[in-house]
C-alpha cells in the first residue's frame, strides 16, 4: 500500500472516530441524539456553536440516520450508497483537517 493511500485511510478512520466520539459524547451529556435540527433554533448562540460541532460530527449523523431509516422507509440501495459515499468523503476531509492541525501543533509527525 502506498504512503498516500495509507495516509488517506488513516484520515478516513480518524474522521469517523472523531464523528462517533463527538456524537456519543453529545448523547451522553444531553440524553438525546445529535442531529441537524440543532441548526433550526434561529439566530441564537447555541445555533452558532452547533456549526463547528456538526462540521465534525456530521459523518456519524448521516450514517446513523441513513441506516435507521432504510428498513423503515424502504430506501433504495442507490440512496444508501450515495449517503455512504458522502459520509465517507466528509469523514476523509474532517480527518485530514484534524491530522493537519495535529501536525501544525507538533503532536503528530
Amino acid at each position: 500500500m502506498s504512503p498516500d493511500a495509507l495516509n488517506n485511510l488513516f484520515s478516513l478512520l480518524i474522521g469517523f472516530a472523531l464523528a462517533g466520539a463527538l456524537s456519543s459524547g453529545y448523547h451522553a451529556l444531553l440524553r438525546r441524539p445529535a442531529g441537524f435540527a440543532l441548526l433550526q433554533q434561529g439566530a441564537a448562540p447555541k445555533t452558532i456553536a452547533a456549526v463547528p460541532f456538526l462540521m465534525f460530527a456530521a459523518p456519524f449523523i448521516i450514517m446513523r440516520n441513513t441506516l435507521r431509516a432504510e428498513p423503515i422507509e424502504g430506501r433504495r440501495a442507490q440512496f444508501v450508497m450515495a449517503a455512504t459515499v458522502l459520509s465517507g468523503f466528509w469523514s476523509l476531509m474532517s480527518g485530514t483537517f484534524v491530522l493537519m492541525a495535529l501536525q501544525a501543533l507538533g503532536l503528530f509527525a
